[in-house]
């Protein structure tokens, strides 16, 4: 099952040819354009399903509002801070990067510049091309022995690590998501920052730039480190304070600096590029041909995968999803969105919704209570005035609405089905619920607000539910008023409970034109197209 179609894309920057050759071999038009302007790019988006970027396309709140066919981001690299990724999920759009694409082009980086700042090459480097010979202005020192601190233990934290342990360095470091258990098999010891800071002969960070790790390195934690210490950001700029740490290359805290990114790129105060402690690049960690193409063929193989309902990698705002691509998750995803369907039809005068209790019954569901969840928001919010609702942004609709979702899981219930989900709602002071399961690879109702049915009833097609005293003149009354609209029964089922009202559901040709012919004979009548 396809979650999205994608047939255009927008390349806006220089990705490596592949990408475009992948995402054309599988029928999808691409178009390259890069060096757009902000409002280039708000004329141009509307015309596509997806859109491709680097690092210097900034995927503003307003270009995504005005990305009316949007469906995917995908960015080609580490990260995804150059793209609205809230706004964005608001809008049910995908984002996706390439988590590992550049991993060992930045980690080979961060290793090259803690050389240089141990043994001062480029300057040395530079002294040469003047015509210098100066051996004893350039002292280094050993990397042997000395204690490295990684600020940041995902993939490129753990390969900066093993390949500085070749140099004898002793790692340390802090991640507040991996386990300590984890970086320790990889030779790296876990301690709080405040441990780290004061035992580090050089610093490397790689965090995500976010509003914990902006300005992380700070006048107050160069204060805390040893004097002289060492830092390396080849991550985001911004983690480490530009001017604390100019303040701290000033007065001799820090003894040097290694930045291959800039809080501005590129930067229009050169101040702290010229100071004689910094080895400075222009953004190079993702610039080798080898994680240029491994990024773009990457990031083109995640779209056709998402596409073809084959896989989910790399998103990084529809983690909900992940567990969709398989094939028998299918068919619940459809029961979900069915089963909310037939809720909000149902409760309609009664809406808005206060709280949904979704719990899912059976061993083989019990990792899917996330997924269903969702799935049945998106068929409870069908009608949104505002977002079209989607398994992306439904969960931030509903909490928009002040709509209260519960999550359970439940042992089997052999009355019902053997695998099944039940989903419950309030709606101003009224509960409805329905139960429904999966039978050969078709979604079915099993229950509707007590109502268990005698036939599973298929969630398909167009759909009469009616609350009745279900004797024989009843329905012989009902089809009657059909037969006069035109519309012909297709199928039917009562519940199991014949004492007093209870839910029947009639299969239709069609949908009936008025329901309001049905009230001299039923108590509660309404209808739906699954």
């Amino acid at each position: 099952m396809a979650l999205v179609s994608i047939k255009r894309i927008l390349i806006s920057e220089s990705v490596d040819p592949c990408c475009k050759k992948i995402l054309q071999d599988n029928g999808i038009q691409v178009t390259e354009k890069q060096n757009m302007t902000k409002d280039e790019l708000i004329a141009a988006i509307k015309d596509y399903d997806g859109l491709v970027v680097r690092s210097a396309t900034k995927v503003t709140a307003e270009i995504i509002n005005a990305a009316v066919n949007l469906k995917i981001i995908g960015r080609a690299g580490t990260g995804v801070d150059n793209v609205d990724v809230d706004a964005a999920t608001k809008r049910g759009i995908i984002v996706m990067n390439t988590p590992s694409g550049n991993t060992i082009s930045a980690a080979e980086l961060t290793c090259i510049l803690l050389m240089s700042l141990s043994r001062c090459l480029p300057q040395a480097a530079m002294s040469m091309k003047a015509g210098n010979w100066d051996r004893k202005k350039f002292m280094g020192t050993e990397l042997y022995g000395k204690i490295l601190g990684i600020v940041g233990l995902g993939r490129i934290g753990k390969e900066v690590a093993t390949r500085m342990q070749s140099f004898g360095m002793k790692t340390i470091g802090y991640d507040p998501i991996t386990p300590p258990k984890i970086s320790a098999t990889w030779g790296v010891e876990q301690m709080s920052l405040e441990q780290l800071w004061p035992q580090c002969d050089y610093i490397t960070v790689h965090t995500p730039l976010m509003p914990s790790t902006t300005g992380l390195l700070n006048d107050a934690t160069f204060a805390k480190c040893k004097r002289g210490v060492k830092v390396v950001n080849c991550a985001r700029g911004g983690i480490i304070d530009e001017a604390a740490l100019l303040r701290a290359l000033e007065s001799g805290q820090c003894g040097g600096a290694g930045l291959d990114v800039f809080v501005e790129e590129p930067p229009k105060d050169y101040v702290l590029v010229n100071h004689a402690n910094v080895i400075s690049c222009p953004h190079l960690g993702a610039s080798t041909k080898e994680a240029q193409a491994r990024c773009g063929q990457d990031i083109a193989l995640q779209i056709v995968d998402m596409m073809q309902g084959k896989a989910l990698v790399g998103a990084v705002n529809a983690q909900v999803l992940a567990s969709t691509f398989s094939p028998d998750s299918h068919q619940w995803i459809k029961l979900g969105e069915a089963l909310g369907m037939v809720l909000r039809t149902c409760s309609a005068s009664k809406q808005p919704y206060g709280q949904v209790q979704i719990t899912t019954i059976g061993e083989s569901l019990k990792n899917s209570v996330a997924f269903l969840g969702s799935a049945v928001m998106v068929g409870l919010l069908k009608d949104s005035p505002k977002n079209s609702p989607n398994l992306v942004n439904v969960l931030a609709l509903a909490q928009e609405a002040g709509i209260t979702i519960i999550r359970n899981h439940a042992g089997g219930d052999q009355k019902l089905s053997k695998s099944s989900c039940m989903v419950e709602i309030s709606a101003s002071g009224s509960r409805y619920k329905a139960t429904g399961s999966v039978q050969g690879e078709v979604p079915v109702l099993l229950e509707l607000n007590g109502s268990i049915f005698r036939q599973p009833i298929p969630l398909t097609g167009n759909l009469l539910f009616f609350k009745a005293v279900t004797t024989p003149q009843v329905l012989s009354s009902v089809a009657s008023e059909l037969a006069t609209a035109g519309v012909g029964m297709e199928s039917f089922s009562a519940s199991v409970d014949h004492n007093g009202d209870q839910w029947c559901c009639m299969g239709l040709s069609s949908l009936l034109g008025d329901l309001g012919v049905l009230k001299p004979l039923v108590n509660e009548a309404t209808q739906l197209f699954v």
